[in-house]
């Protein structure tokens, strides 16, 4: 769906981001603006700022800043389409959409209509049920009993069923009502085909946990109940609103605590996230009566960069965190941090804090088992390594685990870990993992680019200066043959290097930007795994580059990864579209053999890292220069300086071919 930039910007005009801020801030007028403590990190006196004038909000203390449905996206954790829809529901607004059918558009807008309607059933149902909790002294007795005060009950919104059959009945005048079977409040069961179908409420005689979406809408339920009968735990089932391998309990609660404690605790039920929350641990969640998935792990990494995930110690406990291994490795970037905390077998996280203190709990939480070496753990369970056998054993376990990782540094750590725990070396092993029959010709790793021009940041003194060369390289414009025509190249540290293709109609190669373009296009899930460092950088760019790597970033967020063909359909009429077309043009006009897939996008990796490291060191160079200039009025410019030094030092190191 593409929503007109028309649009958005009407919608932003109409909006009152003021407003939109201040149901989830308090703030206060400070001049022409509104101040308030920043919910993006924690703070005690208020540096983020909101301007009624310019419909943007902007924190001194972390920087984020943007607009009323940057907000949305950031602190409600909703994607960009999502986003719109809310803000534009707000205010009555009727989102147009380009490229849907008059019937899709009439589909669309009842699915919303059917959400918002079971949305508001649910919510009526709980807060009949925060109502019977006040006549319920059993309930009562059982919350209390696990240390549930009652500020904390209100905050999670804790209700009670009572044990009537239907006693739903008395909230919902029309009994009988399909919403109420659709929501899940209520069962209808037909026995046989009979004409008269039985219906009475799903929960009963339970304290009740009301499940919302990071909006804080109710969309569904969880009843545990007051004795041992079975199932201790029972959930809403799947409906239009709710599912369970996507949806997280407490996330609506916990998602300004991710921010202050700098990390989410993933645990195992309703009462452990309530519990936590109570003894001083407000950045918990639970999985929803199932194992952890992708798409929870993918909505934790919205709000935070680290996870850690707390299980019992038990058997049980052990799978469980296998399961969670396998739905945290497609998001094991270099830049994020996953954790797994294994508590004693007698303990759970309330138990555990309350014999040995809150202060014992954030230690053990610290020194939890890394990602890394639980993947390794769990790769050589059941392998003796003393035998050629069980090392082989291991190889072929630690195989998927390792590949479902995205290309990083933590992913080539990773591959020399087990390639010496199997006793192989780590180009061995790669090539035993990439299973291509008959010989494979090595592809060269793409060399540093180098300008060759006086001042360039990285013209090493210990280095010799470029030579002219002229290999056998072809341009060919499309549709045509080879002309034949010789491309210059340059030497680099001793070696040859391949020039960067010409683009065609073009007498000049790609600028850095233009190749960040170009293999940004060509794979957008490389966008995901970037720094938000290097964010930043792209899309601060300047001209066409920067609109289009903020373009291209809203298009994650809004439509997930998509393929080249889409995003050029996303694009068309927008001022880069000429810039993207000619780029990728030299893509297009060169395929990759077959066979030879896998190490075209190994190489497209490496070659993208070093581009943005080259354009990352110019970015430094750039706020070194304003460090000196300010080293007279600023008294810290000298030691930030001093910092930025070190940062390009380490890019040197790691650009500097070896050898050289």
């Amino acid at each position: 769906m593409t929503i007109p930039a028309s649009f958005i910007q009407e919608l932003i005009a109409r909006a009152d981001v003021v407003e939109i801020v201040g149901r989830y801030v308090q703030l206060k007028k400070a001049g022409a603006n509104f101040m308030g403590l920043c919910p993006f990190h924690g703070e005690k006196s208020p540096s983020f700022s909101v301007s009624p004038t310019k419909q943007f909000y902007h924190c001194f203390g972390c920087g984020v800043h943007g607009n009323a449905i940057g907000f949305l996206m950031e602190h409600a954790g909703m994607g960009f389409v999502e986003a719109v829809h809310d803000l534009a529901g707000q205010y009555g607004l009727q989102v147009p959409e380009d490229d849907a059918s008059p019937a899709e558009r009439a589909r669309a807008a009842n699915q919303r209509q059917k959400q918002a309607t079971l949305t508001d059933v649910l919510e009526k149902a709980g807060e009949a049920y925060r109502k019977a909790l006040r006549q319920a002294p059993g309930a009562i007795e059982y919350l209390k009993g696990r240390g549930v005060s009652g500020e904390v009950a209100k905050q999670f919104g804790i209700g009670y069923a009572p044990a009537g059959w239907r006693a739903l009945a008395s909230v919902f005048p029309d009994y009988d009502d399909p919403l109420l079977a659709e929501s899940g409040l209520v069962i209808v069961n037909t026995e046989d085909g009979a004409e008269d179908a039985k219906r009475y409420d799903r929960f009963r005689d339970r304290v009740m946990f009301p499940i919302r979406n990071v909006k804080g809408e109710c969309i569904g339920f969880g009843g545990r109940v007051l004795g041992d009968e079975k199932p201790k735990y029972l959930n809403s089932p799947e409906t239009p609103v709710f599912s369970k391998g996507r949806e997280l309990y407490g996330l609506y609660e916990a998602r300004a605590a991710f921010r202050e404690r700098g990390y989410a605790l993933v645990t195992e039920g309703y009462m452990d996230v309530v519990a936590l929350a109570q003894l001083g641990f407000p950045n918990a969640v639970a999985t929803l009566g199932t194992a952890c998935t992708t798409e929870h792990v993918q909505k934790l990494f919205r709000f935070t960069e680290s996870v850690v995930f707390s299980f019992d110690g038990d058997a049980a406990g052990r799978r469980a965190a296998r399961k969670a291994l396998d739905g945290a490795l497609p998001y094991a970037t270099d830049v994020r941090s996953i954790k797994f905390l294994f508590l004693p077998a007698e303990h759970d996280p309330d138990s555990f804090i309350r014999e040995f203190g809150a202060d014992a709990f954030a230690r053990f939480v610290q020194e939890a088992t890394p990602l890394s070496r639980f993947m390794i753990e769990a790769a050589r369970e059941g392998c003796d390594l003393t035998t050629a056998e069980g090392r082989a054993h291991m190889s072929s376990n630690a195989r998927p685990l390792w590949s479902a990782m995205p290309d990083g540094a933590l992913k080539r750590q990773m591959l020399s870990e087990i390639a010496t725990l199997v006793q192989l070396d780590a180009k061995a092993l790669s090539e035993l993992w990439a299973a291509t029959p008959g010989p494979r010709k090595a592809a060269a790793a793409p060399a540093p680019r180098h300008s060759g021009e006086p001042g360039d940041p990285f013209d090493y003194p210990d280095m010799p200066p470029p030579a002219e060369y002229e290999p056998p390289r072809y341009e060919s414009d499309s549709g045509s043959k080879p002309r034949g025509k010789f491309i210059k190249g340059k030497r680099w540290g001793g070696k040859f290097e391949a020039p960067i293709e010409p683009l065609r109609g073009r007498g000049k190669p790609p600028s850095r930007p233009d190749v960040a373009v170009r293999l940004l296009l060509s794979n957008m899930a490389q966008w995901e795994a970037l720094s938000h460092e290097l964010h930043v950088m792209l899309c601060d760019l300047p001209g066409q580059h920067g609109a289009l790597f903020t373009w291209l970033d809203s298009q994650l967020h809004e439509h997930g990864v998509q393929p080249w063909a889409a995003l050029r359909e996303g694009m068309r009429g927008l001022d880069f579209e000429p810039l993207a077309e000619r780029l990728m043009s030299v893509s297009e006009a060169a395929p990759v053999p077959e066979g030879e897939e896998d190490q075209h996008l190994a190489d497209a990796v490496k070659e993208l890292s070093s581009v943005l490291d080259f354009m990352l060191d110019d970015r430094l160079k750039a706020q070194q220069s304003e460090a000196i200039a300010a080293v007279g009025t600023d008294p810290k410019a000298l030691e930030r300086y001093k910092a930025l030094e070190a940062r390009r030092l380490e890019l040197r190191t790691r650009l500097k071919p070896s050898g050289a």
